[in-house]
This record gives structure tokens, C-alpha cells and sequence, in this order.
């Protein structure tokens, strides 16, 4: 049976007695309005995973995103000698993870923060290892 067709209807059971004659129901109360569609806040509140996912990701993005971003900014807007100098600076970008993992109300995101930033690390520095390793390997 494919999704698109409907179940099967269950036949209801058999009245064994008199029936009585069923009233109209009275209409319902009307529901709450459906929140605009732009609205997520539920999911943000509410969503035991949005913390973790969110926090992982943008651990993720700080890794990959923001020392190539900075290098680029520093590259166009000084020497090469001097945005060599400064680039170590970048490293300030982990005091706000290291923060918010133990400020008390967004310590769950700091956390997922630095595990995203670290697995994002790790994957990257054993690929690298292991790819000049292979090279160091076939070349020698």
C-alpha cells in the first residue's frame, strides 16, 4: 500500500441495545490563532535539541569562518608583514565561547560550541595528518 491511499475504514461495532438520539454537539470554542508563519519561537524555546545542534554549528563556522575572514580583512587592509604579526589576535575569537560555557543561562550552548569547535579541529588536523603522511609515504 503506497502513502497516498487512505486506510481501510473499521466497521463500527454493532449497537447491542436502544440507541438513543445523539443531540447536536455544541460548537466548539474558537481556537487560538495559528502564529504567523515567520514565527519559530516555540521551536527555539521549546525544541530540546535546537541548543545542541545550534550551538555545534556555529562552533563549526567559527572554526572554518572566521580565521580565513579575518586573514582576508587583514590581508586587504594591511601588509603582508603586518597581517602576519596580527593574525594571532584571532585567537580572542575563543574568550566568547569560553563565556558563554559558564555563564549560567547559556552554558548548554557554550558547551555544544566548544565540542563543534573541537571535533571541527580534530577532523581537520588528522585529514591534513594523515594526507601528508600518504604524500611523505608515496614521494620518499
Amino acid at each position: 500500500m503506497s502513502t497516498d491511499e487512505q486506510a481501510p475504514l473499521q466497521p463500527e461495532p454493532a449497537a447491542t441495545g436502544p440507541t438513543e438520539p445523539v443531540a447536536p454537539a455544541e460548537p466548539a470554542a474558537p481556537a487560538e490563532p495559528a502564529p504567523p508563519a515567520g514565527k519559530t519561537g516555540w521551536w527555539h524555546r521549546d525544541h530540546p535539541t535546537f541548543t545542541a545542534l545550534a550551538g555545534f554549528f556555529t562552533g563549526l563556522v567559527l572554526v572554518v569562518v572566521v580565521p580565513g575572514t579575518y586573514a582576508a580583512l587583514l590581508r586587504l587592509v594591511t601588509d603582508q608583514e603586518t597581517a602576519e604579526e596580527l593574525f594571532p589576535l584571532v585567537l580572542l575569537a575563543l574568550a566568547v565561547p569560553v563565556t558563554l560555557a559558564f555563564v549560567p543561562r547559556t552554558k548548554r550552548f557554550g558547551r555544544y560550541l566548544l565540542l563543534g569547535m573541537l571535533s571541527t579541529a580534530v577532523v581537520v588536523l588528522g585529514s591534513a595528518a594523515l594526507v601528508l603522511w600518504i604524500l611523505y609515504r608515496v614521494e620518499a
